[in-house]
């Protein structure tokens, strides 16, 4: 026999479904909040979003289960830490490009056609000139706060509020010698996709914000689960010219 459930799964199913098992409105919010979590978090267990959102594992579970009959969202195994126990490994729930549209692209068709439209006219670099121009006004609006902190690591923080503020769901994080910078949701990922220039264009701008070379390790534009910029904490290698004296042929010295 099947057991009854928990105090709160049987309030989250009463809220959440009509007595004809018809989603009411209150359910269709409460996976928007399951998929904006996996949007704005990357992928997660059922375990770690049913802890953030205050609900159930076997509710969030039925939410999971119905993104992914819609298409909305996918799995992978968990990574391992340590001997693995007896069991089934953890899943980690992402969203598909399905499931992250549901919350809108900036531009898409009528911005490729424009841009393609502009590559015809102008060629590549027009292009160029273009997504420069655009990220030049984005971070422009932010540039005060971002550069107003001391170090790279302060300014990688500030620059993922301001991104977050720009509709890309951002974090940022120490990992190893640097902070990773990730863009959990891109509202012009359709256009990237066929244009990278406006990828290219943005992590060049990153680097002039935050005062210092970065490199750009995954896109949303290219499949992946979010943008993800390394952003070093360790100075690069000097380039200045090495001004120590060297001899000439004839005994003398070269400065």
């Amino acid at each position: 026999m099947k057991n009854a459930g928990t105090a709160d799964e049987l309030a989250e199913e009463a809220t959440t479904r009509t007595g004809s098992g018809t989603a009411t409105p209150v359910d269709g919010r409460t996976r928007d909040g399951v998929a904006r979590l996996l949007l704005e978090r990357g992928p997660s267990t059922a375990v770690e979003v049913a802890e953030e959102l205050g609900l159930s594992v076997a509710a969030v579970r039925r939410h999971l289960d119905a993104l992914l009959a819609d298409g909305q969202a996918c799995t992978r195994e968990a990574p391992q830490r340590g001997r693995r126990g007896r069991g089934r490994p953890a899943k980690l729930f992402l969203l598909t490009e399905s499931g992250r549209s549901r919350f809108g692209h900036a531009y898409d068709d009528l911005a490729v056609a424009a841009l393609r439209f502009l590559a015809e006219s102008g060629g590549e670099q027009a292009v160029r000139a273009f997504a420069e121009r655009r990220v030049a006004a984005m971070v422009d609006r932010h540039r005060a706060t971002v550069v107003a902190n001391g170090d790279a690591a302060e300014r990688a923080k500030a620059l993922a509020v301001a991104l977050t503020r720009e509709g890309y769901a951002s974090t940022a994080r120490h990992v190893g010698a640097g902070e990773q910078l990730c863009q959990h949701h891109c509202p012009v990922a359709h256009v990237a996709a066929e244009f990278p220039q406006l990828c290219e264009a943005e992590t060049a701008a990153f680097a002039e914000m935050l005062g210092t070379h970065v490199q750009r390790l995954a896109t949303i534009a290219r499949g992946d689960a979010a943008c993800t910029t390394h952003v070093p904490l360790t100075p690069a290698p000097s380039t200045t010219p090495n001004t120590t004296s060297t001899p000439t042929p004839d005994g003398g010295e070269l400065a």
